[in-house]
C-alpha cells in the first residue's frame, strides 16, 4: 500500500493542487507574497512549439503520484495564438519488469468515476461492445472520460461515413448509441449528443441503471492503472501480471532484434535441439468454431517431480485458447495430499501443477474445487488463484438475472472479496491439493531441504477412488482371460 509520499518532487494529486493554489485556503494564504507562492508552486512551465500554427505555446508539467500506483508526469500544452491544446500523461521512471492487465467490471453508475491512467503503450478493450482502443497518447482520466472521448471521436466522421459507406455508418452508430446510453445526460442520444457531452458528467443519472460492461487496460510496460475501491480485495477489480514476449520487448526498445534471424517471417534454420525441447504439432479442429486448428505438445521435466506433457491449442480464426497439462509415466500406487501454509507474497510465486484429477481447497474462505475443475494446469499459485477468480466472477457476478435472492448475491460478493484478500495475502491461509493419482505438484522453494510450511501426505486409494478413476477395470496381465474384478493399485 502507498501512503502519502514524502518526496517533494512527487506530491499526491491533492497535495499538488493545494500547493498550486487550486484549493481554498485561509486569508493569510491568499495574501501571501507572490514570490513565495511561485517558489512553492509544483507546476513547471516551458515554451514549446505549437504543431498547429508554428507559434510558441506554453507546456505545463506537474509531477505527482497516484495512490496505490506510482509517480506520473502530467503534461498540458496550450497555444494562445490558435487556441490549440493537448493533455498527456507520461510515467516517471523505467518500465516495470512485467506487463499488466487491469480489469474493472462496471456494474453501477458510480463505477464510471473510477480513476484511470493510460500510458501511450496501453490498449483499452470493452468486450461487450466489441470495442478496442489501440495504444495512443497517455491520459489521466476516468472510465466515463474514456467513453466520452470515444463517442466524440467516432461521431466526428459519421456524416461523411453516412454518404460513403452506409454499412460502416450503421455499425459505428450502433456503438455510439450504446455508449451514449451510458454517458449521455438525456434520452435524446444522437440528436443532443454533443450537448450531453458538454454537460456535467453524471448529472441527474445517479438513479438510472446502466448496462454492465467490462473495461480492460493491457499495458506491456506495466505503467497503466485502474482504480479499485477501498482495497485490492475489490471484487470488481482485477490485476494480472504477465511476462513480455520478445516481440514486445523489441517494440518497446528494450531488446534489439537479432541481426542474423528472420524474426518476422517465422523461418528458422535447423539446429541441434535436444528431443526434450521439441514441440510436436498435431492437426485438429477448434472445439469452439469447428475450423482447423493445431494443437502443440511438449514434454517438460519438473525438478523433484516427474515429466509432464503440456498441450496448447490456439485457434487463429475465432481466438479460442485452451491449455492443459497431462502427467506422464506410470500410475502411482498411492494418492498424495499437499498442504501449504501461505504467509507472504513470495509463496504465490511457487510453481504448481494441478492435474485434472486433483481437488483444491482453501478452508479459510470455504473454497472447494472438486477433481476435474479447470482441468490440468501448470502455472504459479498466483496464476491459479487468478484463473479461479476469473472463472467465478465472469460467470456469476455480472448477470443481473442470477438465481437466488439478494442475500445470495451478497454472500457471493463477499466470497469474491475474501478470495481477492487471499490473492493479495492480506491474511494467512492454507492451500490443500488432494490428488488420488499423485500427479499434482507444488514447488518446494527450500529444495532439496524440507519446506517448513508444506506437508506432503501419502495415502492409500479406496475402492471408490479406483472405481471413479477407472482403475478397477484395468488389467495388464493375462488380459485375454475373463476379468475377475480385482482392484488395481498400480499400472506399470
Amino acid at each position: 500500500m502507498v501512503t502519502e509520499p514524502s518526496d517533494p518532487y512527487f506530491p499526491s494529486i491533492g497535495k499538488a493542487a493545494e500547493q498550486a493554489g487550486l484549493l481554498p485556503n485561509d486569508d493569510s494564504d491568499i495574501q501571501a507574497d507572490e514570490s513565495i507562492v511561485d517558489q512553492d508552486r509544483p507546476i513547471e512551465e516551458v515554451e514549446s512549439l505549437c504543431m498547429s500554427c508554428g507559434q510558441q505555446g506554453i507546456t505545463r508539467m506537474l509531477l505527482t503520484s497516484i495512490p496505490y500506483f506510482r509517480e506520473i508526469i502530467v503534461l498540458s500544452f496550450q497555444c494562445e495564438h490558435c487556441g490549440f491544446s493537448n493533455n498527456e500523461v507520461q510515467p516517471a521512471g523505467s518500465y516495470k519488469e512485467q506487463g499488466t492487465v487491469n480489469t474493472v467490471k462496471v456494474l453501477h453508475r458510480d463505477d464510471l468515476n473510477r480513476q484511470l491512467v493510460k500510458s501511450n503503450t496501453c490498449t483499452v478493450t470493452i468486450p461487450e461492445f466489441e470495442l478496442t482502443i489501440p495504444a495512443s497518447k497517455g491520459q489521466l482520466t476516468t472510465i466515463e472520460g474514456i467513453l466520452r472521448d470515444t463517442v466524440t471521436d467516432l461521431s466526428a466522421e459519421q456524416p461523411l461515413r453516412r454518404i460513403q459507406d452506409e454499412h460502416a455508418y450503421n455499425k459505428i452508430q450502433g456503438l455510439v448509441d450504446s455508449l451514449a446510453d451510458i454517458i449521455a445526460d438525456t434520452d435524446s442520444k444522437t440528436e443532443s449528443l454533443s450537448d450531453s457531452i458538454r454537460e456535467e458528467p453524471g448529472k441527474g443519472q445517479h438513479e438510472k441503471p446502466i448496462r454492465a460492461f467490462t473495461i480492460t487496460l493491457d499495458d506491456p510496460t506495466g505503467n497503466s492503472f485502474l482504480e479499485f475501491r477501498d482495497s485490492a480485495a475489490d471484487p470488481q477489480w482485477t490485476l494480472k501480471r504477465y511476462s513480455r514476449t520478445k516481440q514486445q520487448n523489441i517494440e518497446l526498445g528494450i531488446t534489439a532484434p537479432d541481426d542474423d534471424s528472420e524474426l518476422f517471417t517465422g523461418h528458422h534454420e535447423p539446429s541441434d535441439v535436444p528431443d526434450n525441447d521439441e514441440v510436436f504439432t498435431f492437426a485438429g479442429s477448434c472445439s469452439s468454431c469447428g475450423r482447423p486448428s493445431d494443437t502443440r505438445m511438449k514434454k517438460v521435466n519438473i525438478p523433484y517431480f516427474k515429466e509432464v506433457i503440456i498441450m496448447s491449442t490456439n485457434c487463429p480464426l475465432c481466438g479460442y485458447k485452451d491449455n492443459e497439462v497431462k502427467s506422464g509415466g506410470a500410475i502411482a500406487p498411492q494418492g498424495k495430499r499437499i498442504i501449504l501454509k501461505v504467509e507472504d507474497q513470495e509463496d504465490l510465486t511457487r510453481d504448481i501443477l494441478k492435474s485434472e484429477t486433483c481437488g483444491f481447497e482453501i478452508p479459510e474462505i470455504n473454497l472447494v474445487l472438486h477433481s476435474g475443475t479447470l482441468g490440468g494446469r501448470f502455472t504459479t499459485l498466483e496464476g491459479l488463484l487468478q484463473q479461479i477468480y476469473d472463472e467465478l466472477s465472469s460467470k456469476v457476478i455480472i448477470g443481473d438475472s442470477a438465481d437466488g435472492g439478494e442475500s445470495d448475491k451478497e454472500k457471493f460478493t463477499k466470497f469474491l472479496s475474501d478470495l481477492k484478500s487471499v490473492m493479495s495475502v492480506e491474511r494467512r491461509f492454507t492451500i490443500i491439493l488432494d490428488d488420488p493419482l499423485s500427479n499434482s505438484y507444488l514447488q518446494n522453494i527450500y529444495a532439496p531441504d524440507e519446506d517448513p510450511n508444506m506437508t506432503v501426505e501419502a495415502y492409500s486409494r479406496t475402492l471408490e477412488h479406483n472405481e471413479d478413476l477407472g482403475l478397477n477395470d484395468i488389467k495388464v496381465e493375462n488380459y485375454e482371460e475373463p476379468h475377475a474384478g480385482q482392484t488395481v493399485n498400480q499400472v506399470e
